[in-house]
């Protein structure tokens, strides 16, 4: 397995790796293993929010950033996904008011389109429509970041299409629509669990009775394995540990957080997780032996991981104001201090085990203090790079005191609404010293080079 592009010492060492029988499990097991240089999946190369770049500004010029294209886009709240000197994105094209954010469901009609773009200059290679009605709630767009591996780019719409696609002509190599393959309808939000390429598999929430979780062959979509009931199916990214001796997958359901064999779904353990509204969305994480996951209304629980096999048992949960509640934004891991985004909208510290509230601020969404206020977090050596709702880019230090702000530009603005204030709610991708960032009117490029 590898990537589309050769620009990197780690594609060297991994063939090297591979070329005195150190490194094939290695090499075969891992797709977040990337260059430095790229962002091919949701989080970046290595799923973890880590811009691996150096030569990066330090400020923002004074005159701002400055753009290298921009391309007219429709609605979305998918990220970029960069590689092999192309740029893939999804949004849906339509005549209806998509502007809405609600809890209810509602009828629209529209286009799906992945768009590949030439890196460079932004021009579009190729593009992939299909006619989709949108029966969800906050219904700009997919939200899925596609997923590229190799010849092959991974994409999920919000109801339920999924495709696999040729990265050079944008052929179709497969495709599934997991509603209708699993008898079962998108969560109220739409499908927003990104795709985790595992070896020779990708695995999907899919939802309906026995598959929630569902296992496909990357190359040809044949289905390896499903497993798993949930009355929703939640939005949180299935994740990969190392715990009691074994790899473990941990799903985050609307009812549970359930650990299975990613080989071929068999359970190892659960734990009972009642989401507010399905609304389970961060990733959980993982501390040493311990394992914290959270979400809406306050809900938090801890699991301490067997050492010896796999199995877990809960230390605490729903700590309130004490924990974390993340609901739009991943939170970032440092060392034993995990930094969030509640759904107060404020940027919080909270140490683990212990589940202790370090520091809470308003910053860096900005001024006004906002339930669910958004700022994506993205780590670039001793720096946090975050982009907030209001379409800043903003460079600051995180410690367990608190956050400090460098700088701050402006570089996008919001398009669409939550809660009755307009808001951007994408995440970015960093790759090649430059950064992309989209709304629902356009995706941009901008020059991120010393």
């Amino acid at each position: 397995m590898k990537f589309a592009s050769k620009r990197s010492w780690v594609w060297v060492l991994m063939l090297s790796l591979v070329q005195f029988g150190l490194g094939g499990d290695l090499l075969s097991r891992s797709a977040a293993i990337c260059f430095a240089d790229e962002w091919p999946q949701w989080m970046g190369p290595g799923r973890d929010n880590v811009w691996n770049e150096t030569g990066i500004l330090q400020k923002f010029p004074k005159e701002g950033m400055k753009v290298v294209w921009k391309k007219k886009l429709a609605g979305g709240y998918s990220g970029p996904a960069v590689a092999g000197g192309k740029v893939f994105i999804t949004d849906y094209v339509t005549s209806d008011n998509v502007k809405v954010d609600n809890f209810q469901r509602s009828q629209f009609s529209g286009v799906e389109r992945v768009l590949c773009l030439d890196e460079t200059s932004g021009e579009t290679l190729w593009k992939h429509e299909l006619p989709v009605k949108y029966d969800i709630s906050y219904p700009a767009g997919p939200r899925c970041t596609p997923c590229v591996e190799a010849d092959r780019v991974y994409t999920l719409g919000a109801e339920g299409n999924m495709f696999c696609f040729d990265i050079k002509t944008g052929e179709v190599i497969w495709s599934h629509d997991l509603k209708a393959e699993y008898d079962t309808k998108s969560a109220l939000w739409g499908y927003a669990a990104h795709p985790l390429i595992d070896g020779d598999q990708i695995i999907t929430l899919a939802g309906g009775e026995g598959s929630h979780v569902v296992s496909f062959n990357k190359v040809d979509g044949k289905e390896l394995w499903r497993s798993g009931t949930s009355p929703e199916q939640g939005y949180s990214p299935p994740k990969i540990i190392t715990a009691g001796g074994v790899r473990q997958m941990i799903i985050c359901g609307t009812n549970a957080i359930r650990s299975i064999s990613p080989d071929d779904g068999k359970p190892y353990w659960s734990f009972p997780y009642q989401a507010t509204s399905g609304s389970i969305i961060m990733t959980p994480i993982q501390v040493g032996d311990y394992l914290y996951v959270a979400g809406y209304s306050k809900k938090s629980l801890l699991l301490k991981l067997d050492p010896s096999k796999p199995q877990a048992e809960e230390v605490w949960r729903d700590k309130g104001r004490d924990a974390i509640s993340p609901v739009n934004v991943q939170p970032f891991l440092v060392k034993d201090i995990v930094f969030g985004l509640d759904q107060s909208g404020e940027l919080c510290g909270l140490k683990l085990p212990e589940g202790n509230r370090l520091f809470a601020t308003s910053q860096p969404v900005g001024d006004r203090k906002a339930g669910n206020g958004t700022a994506f977090i993205v780590k670039q050596g001793p720096r946090f790079w975050f982009f907030t709702e209001l379409g800043d880019l903003v460079i600051g230090e995180l410690t367990d005191e608190g956050f400090t702000e460098l700088d701050r530009t402006h570089v996008i603005n919001p398009s669409n609404t939550a809660f009755g204030r307009p808001v951007v709610w994408s995440m970015p991708a960093f790759a090649n010293k430059r950064i992309y960032i989209r709304n629902d009117n356009e995706i941009i490029c901008l020059d991120a080079a010393e």
